[in-house]
């Protein structure tokens, strides 16, 4: 049964939360504020994480920060709550290291869905079959959620990473933005193709010499993305 955390600083948004869930199977804990969800990782490492935007002292983005900044904590999923809606705060949400996104009101049965999402996303994550990729002087370590370029670590947030994997794991191949959306972000992501060019365009200016030049993440226009496997390879 997974552990999922609810974060939030209103009483009954808690309670419904943890209803829902408990109601479609899994097990929950309750905090009021960021500063008591640290505490109770702590003693206790949930499967994923429901955290609010807005909360007294420390706030989501803080939180979601602190956490990828963990090595213990840095793969645990973090869905993002908040009333929320303009577009910029959903790339800040998700540039921070946010997996998923969910505006308020919500419904319980998506939101059951999107933390299932997340919680298959990361158990495809922890596949043995292939833990190490490398090509083009990068080098991806699954399992310690690490990745060097030229052999300097460099931070990835989570979504970034997810994405690098997906375009390595296909190199050469050309991988569309719909198809990127759907198996970074999932099916149930109610999200537009935009969030996969901000995210590889933060990504290029991380694992790219020139961000303006790319030679890794070649754009190949009107249809996606490709990785290529040797620099300068034509797209």
């Amino acid at each position: 049964m997974a552990l999922v955390y609810i974060a939030d600083d209103e009483l009954n948004i808690r309670r419904l939360v943890a209803f829902g869930l408990k109601d479609a199977g899994f097990e929950t804990g309750e905090f009021p504020d960021g500063e008591a969800l640290l505490q109770g990782i702590r003693l206790r490492k949930p499967d994923a994480i429901l955290l609010d935007w807005m909360m007294p002292g420390m706030d989501g983005l803080q939180i979601c920060r602190t956490l990828r900044e963990d090595e213990q904590t840095r793969a645990i999923p973090v869905l993002m709550l908040t009333a929320k809606g303009e577009e910029i705060d959903k790339v800040l949400g998700l540039e921070m290291g946010a997996d998923d996104y969910i505006t308020k009101p919500f419904g319980i049965k998506e939101l059951c869905a999107r933390v299932r999402a997340v919680l298959r996303r990361a158990a495809r994550q922890d596949d043995p079959k292939e833990q190490v990729l490398s090509a083009s002087g990068i080098q991806v370590d699954i399992t310690r959620h690490t990745v060097h370029k030229d052999g300097k670590l460099i931070e990835l947030t989570a979504k970034e990473f997810d994405l690098l994997c997906m375009l390595m794991r296909h190199a050469g191949k050309v991988l569309t933005r719909d198809t990127l959306l759907d198996k970074v972000w999932g099916i149930e992501y109610f999200g537009d193709t935009r969030t996969v060019d901000v995210h590889v365009r933060y990504l290029r200016q991380k694992i790219e010499d020139d961000p303006d030049e790319p030679l890794r993440i070649l754009t190949v226009r009107g249809v996606g993305y490709k990785f290529c496997a040797q620099e300068g390879e034509p797209a």
